[in-house]
């Protein structure tokens, strides 16, 4: 290799690899274009959850009024069916588009089941003996959890779905339990009741629970769990508030809130970036909400004065994808509708205009050393 090769293509990669810290550093100062999903004909939709390549899965009311599964790609929206009845609920979706939630089975409602969609096929996943059943999260090996009702509905159970197999992964010692959160290796998180009564955040390695505790007072949940094994969700404090928490295996961190006493965690990605909804100060109104390294950022923040004026406020985020795409429920405060959004962060113009300089500088040392081998 010549050495005039080796210099380029190290300012190349030297180029490239300084776009790539500048957009990971430059999260918090990034801006986001903001997109109203809308509906299914009804007045109101809501987003759940989001995968990576940005398709969103939630539920919108039709023009009829009942409300359905709902997937958007872009802001084209597909009415995913039901299992029979009138109303279904898409929760959480993976890499391969794989959606869980529930549904309804019979026109009357009498019941409604664990659901997986697959592109136009909707499997029900059955119950653990009762007439209930809901999926809450689903990973990329297809892994799905929730809880189901045991017989005679006696009591709710968190349950992991591995294909048609069911397994109840009981409590920690009381009455109920639910799983809300699995990722791709297999540990679920959600809530358990204890021997006392008390409910507190709970981590499954296989059918083995942990108690994550709390921050301080007598409740906690957990709703969200990425790939390194980070938990969020929210807990009660010693001063009786509610605050988004983040656990680092028993660690329970305080993520504090956007001015008011309460706040919830409910999605997190790969790069621990957490999102969720927050009051502000008064606590009457709740914001959704961005926790990076520790720092609470309103989401509204981000929005740009014709989003603002066009009357949308956003309450909830639900879940964010390892490119920081978030999902949530915003507000209209002139129509009172509530739609679900998404909110894209946009490359900061110094980071695409370095890394297309990183690419102008790979495309000459490859036509150098083609060049190069001619002689």
């Amino acid at each position: 290799m010549c050495t005039r090769f080796r210099r380029l293509r190290s300012v190349a990669l030297l180029l490239s690899a300084a776009a790539v810290y500048s957009a990971s550093t430059s999260v918090s100062a990034a801006s986001y274009t903001f997109t109203d999903l809308g509906t299914l004909g009804g007045t109101s939709s809501y987003g759940s959850g989001i995968n990576n390549a940005g398709k969103v899965i939630g539920s919108s009311y039709t023009a009829g009024g009942d409300q359905r599964a709902t997937l958007w790609n872009g802001t084209t929206a597909t009415d995913l069916g039901t299992l029979g009845g009138m109303s279904s609920f898409g929760v959480g979706i993976n890499n391969s588009g794989q959606v869980a939630g529930w549904s309804y089975t019979t026109a009357v409602g009498e019941g409604y089941h664990a659901t997986v969609w697959n592109g136009t096929v909707v499997t029900d996943l059955g119950t653990l003996g009762g007439t209930y059943s809901l999926a809450y999260g689903i990973n990329d090996s297809g892994q799905v959890v929730g809880f189901g009702h045991t017989a005679g509905d006696a009591a709710a159970h968190a349950t992991v779905w591995y294909g048609t197999a069911v397994v109840d992964l009981g409590t920690l010692g009381g009455t109920s339990s639910y799983a809300f959160g699995i990722n791709n290796s297999g540990q679920v998180v959600g809530r358990a009741h204890t021997a006392g009564g008390d409910q507190r955040a709970t981590l499954w390695n296989g059918t083995t629970a942990t108690d994550l505790g709390t921050l301080g007072g007598n409740y906690s949940s957990a709703y969200g769990i990425n790939d390194s094994g980070q938990i969020v969700g929210g807990a009660y404090t010693a001063g009786g508030d509610q605050h988004a928490t983040i656990w680092n295996g028993i660690v329970a961190t305080d993520l504090g809130t956007l001015g008011g006493r309460i706040s919830y965690a409910f999605g997190i990605n790969n790069s621990r970036q957490v999102v969720g909804s927050s009051f502000i100060g008064g606590d009457v109104v709740a914001h959704a909400a961005l926790w990076k390294e520790g720092a609470a950022t309103d989401l509204n923040s981000f929005l740009d004065a014709a989003t603002v004026g066009s009357g949308w406020v956003l309450t909830e985020g639900h879940g964010i994808n390892d490119s920081g795409w978030i999902t949530g429920v915003a507000r209209n405060s002139i129509t009172g509708q509530e739609h679900a959004f998404l909110l894209a962060p946009v490359p900061e113009p110094a980071s695409l205009a370095l890394f297309s300089l990183g690419l102008v500088a790979l495309r000459l040392a490859r036509r150098t050393r083609k060049e190069g081998r001619q002689f």
